[in-house]
């Protein structure tokens, strides 16, 4: 047991020899300028016979002679100061003196033993031999002081190189590489087990992996190991997390990098550290070179040279092409690189030979965020209402990033409640928290706004359950969330293609408030300015890139080509173009309004329950408008997918457990024969 009264040490500060430096650099600079100023008082020069009539005048107090300089200096009495200098003690200070050139030593000693014979002086008399002094003490301060200064230099070296005067980022090495090397990709701890999902990425580089543990199983029949991959995809979805997989996996040295430490404002730098990176990976071979954000340095070059202010990153992106496949072998090094911006790259980056594979590495679908999600609960405490596939149905368009973040998200909810566990209902506050914001409860509303919020809100969900191809409806808020007063969640069906109807049908669910205040309320408010912008884009989509209207049928506008400053249509196809998005929007509107109207009733008893409730749930919905008519078939296979899903995974986990029973040779031939039977 350890003593209750034990005082606790008291921690010193720690040496840092920077008090040195700081102590010393103040002491020079203060001795530098305080220099020969000892003396405060003024000083005057006058001629020989000035000073002899001074003297015999006995405003002498002392007088020192420089025999070196032929000089000599006369300090005044204090009661003959203004007689001479005719000015105040506050002006010329304590100890004023006036001084001399002489000719001759020998007649001023003469002169002041006949002034102390005539008692016109009584003063001290002195000689001064001080001329090696002030030489060698000139001499040691400006030495002091520039020593100093070198000091000062080399601390600042220092600091910049890293802890020495050549340091690898110092001033002597600024186009020396940036590269964080691993000797062994294993020190990062992450495998292809820590990747959830993204099954297509992962076997692609998993051929990268063996390629470097086994290259001759691949050289034997005539094959090349891969020059590079190029990681291309949105943000979140791990491009960074597979290549530290890949690292992890192979087992050789990895060189890890930013495309932005290539971009310095000194002029070769950069190709500098791209031939100096290749140069250490060189000697590492086989190894894994590893540029993220490559668009920094990869974008596609200027057709003009003469615009100037690209020319550094042109350098920079010139030598990347010559290191990665140009005169010289660099055989045995693996370039990846990663970028969510793949259409900005010089396509002579993107050509086989540098970088051989571009692996698109896209955002989850159901099955993949189930995935992420079972990485992600794994450090949390859950309860026994968390449901993996409901989570991931909730979570349509995340990336693995954001589902990390709804994870960690609700932790927090749950530790902010108090809760013991982590539950269904954190899960969905979170999932709420970060596609609306943050629920803004004392934000102060008037009865009348609250109202037209409702009205608003009830116009999208009648709307959504009365159309075919709109999404299913998860529930109704009121509560300001974010910069926005009121939001409708829904529960999207991942479809890959999107028909024509299925576009309308959202259109008009998104018309669906701004008609409800219109026949409602009488008026219109800013309140549909998001649903408005929203309609307004995928209505031009529709016209100019699907060719989904009806004047301008199967014809897309879309244009890709670099440099291109002019629209590939003339003026005439895009006053047809607005006049089809007009035409395609005020029939939805119109659309809108009448299913509005055929359900007025039930709209009102939407809204009036959303003001009452502040949010409310599809079984609401239900109970007011009965059975959604058109969600029977899409959530039947929906629902149909998720069991089959659920099965397997049980029967996997069985299987892991060994809880199933291994089959024999007569349940497989049973099993056959009833298979043949059902055929």
């Amino acid at each position: 047991m350890e003593p209750q009264n034990k005082k606790p040490q008291q921690q010193m500060p720690r040496f840092n020899m920077n008090w040195i430096y700081g102590i010393v650099i103040l002491s020079l600079v203060v001795l530098y300028f305080t220099q020969g100023q000892e003396k405060s008082s003024i000083s005057t020069q006058v001629s020989y016979s000035d000073f002899k009539v001074m003297v015999t005048k006995g405003y002498a107090k002392e007088i020192v002679v420089n025999k070196h300089q032929n000089t000599l200096e006369m300090y005044v009495k204090p009661e003959n100061i203004r007689d001479v200098f005719h000015q105040g003690v506050q002006q010329t200070g304590d100890n004023p003196s006036v001084s001399v050139a002489i000719g001759s030593v020998d007649q001023v000693e003469q002169f002041i033993n006949q002034q102390r014979e005539a008692k016109t002086f009584s003063g001290k008399f002195s000689y001064d031999n001080s001329k090696d002094n002030d030489f060698f003490s000139s001499l040691i301060m400006n030495v002091l002081f520039f020593g100093g200064i070198i000091l000062v230099w080399m601390f600042i070296m220092r600091r910049m190189g890293g802890g020495s005067p050549m340091g690898g980022s110092g001033i002597f090495n600024v186009g020396k590489s940036k590269a964080q090397m691993y000797e062994k990709g294993g020190e990062l701890g992450i495998t292809f087990k820590d990747v959830a999902g993204q099954a297509g990425a992962k076997q692609e580089m998993q051929e990268i992996v063996d390629f470097l543990k086994s290259p001759q199983k691949y050289t034997d029949l005539g094959g090349k190991i891969p020059k590079g991959a190029l990681l291309v995809g949105p943000p979140g979805t791990g491009k960074t997390l597979l290549a530290k997989a890949v690292a992890g996996e192979a087992g050789v040295p990895f060189f890890s990098m930013s495309g932005s430490d290539f971009v310095e404002m000194f002029v070769g730098v950069g190709a500098s550290r791209v031939r100096d990176l290749f140069e250490k990976a060189k000697t590492k071979a086989p190894c894994i070179i590893f540029i993220d954000e490559i668009d920094a340095v990869g974008r596609a070059r200027s057709k003009n040279p003469a615009m100037g202010g690209n020319d550094e990153r042109e350098n920079t992106l010139n030598a990347l092409l010559t290191e990665m496949d140009g005169f010289g072998t660099n055989s045995g090094i693996i370039t990846l690189a990663a970028t969510n911006r793949a259409d900005m790259l010089d396509s002579a980056l993107l050509r086989a030979g540098r970088f051989d594979r571009q692996i698109h590495v896209d955002l989850p679908d159901l099955n993949e965020r189930k995935e992420v999600f079972n990485v992600h609960l794994k450090p949390l405490k859950l309860d026994n209402t968390v449901d993996i596939d409901f989570l991931a149905r909730q979570t349509p368009g995340f990336s693995g990033a954001d589902i990390a973040n709804v994870c960690n998200e609700a932790a927090l909810i749950a530790a902010r409640h108090n809760r013991e566990a982590v539950g269904k209902q954190d899960f969905l506050d979170a999932v709420d928290r970060i596609i609306g914001g943050l629920e803004k409860k004392t934000k102060v509303m008037t009865e009348q706004e609250k109202k037209s919020i409702a009205i608003h809100e009830a116009g999208h969900a009648t709307i959504s359950w009365f159309t075919e191809f709109a999404n299913p409806l998860v529930k109704v808020s009121i509560v300001p969330r974010g910069r926005a007063l009121g939001a409708a969640w829904y529960l999207p069906e991942e479809r890959v293609l999107q028909t024509k109807e299925a576009m309308l049908d959202e259109m008009c669910s998104l018309l669906g408030g701004r008609a409800a205040e219109e026949l409602f309320i009488g008026h219109i408010s800013t309140g549909a300015m998001n649903d408005l912008e929203r309609t307004t884009k995928q209505a031009y989509g529709m016209v100019a890139y699907a060719g989904m209207s009806d004047k301008l049928p199967n014809l897309c506008y879309y244009n890709q080509q670099e440099y291109s400053f002019q629209r590939p249509y003339s003026e005439t196809t895009a006053k047809i173009m607005d006049d089809e998005v007009l035409k395609m929007v005020n029939e939805q509107y119109e659309r809108a309004k009448q299913i509005l109207t055929d359900h007025k009733d039930g709209h009102a008893q939407l809204a009036q329950l959303l003001v009452e409730r502040e949010v409310i749930f599809a079984e609401d919905v239900e109970k007011i408008f009965g059975k959604r008519p058109w969600t029977s078939r899409s959530e039947e296979l929906l629902e149909a997918q998720m069991r089959a899903d659920a099965e397997r995974m049980a029967e996997e986990r069985a299987k892991e457990l060994g809880l199933l029973p291994e089959k024999t040779e007569d349940s497989e031939n049973e099993e056959t024969s009833e298979n043949n039977g059902t055929k």
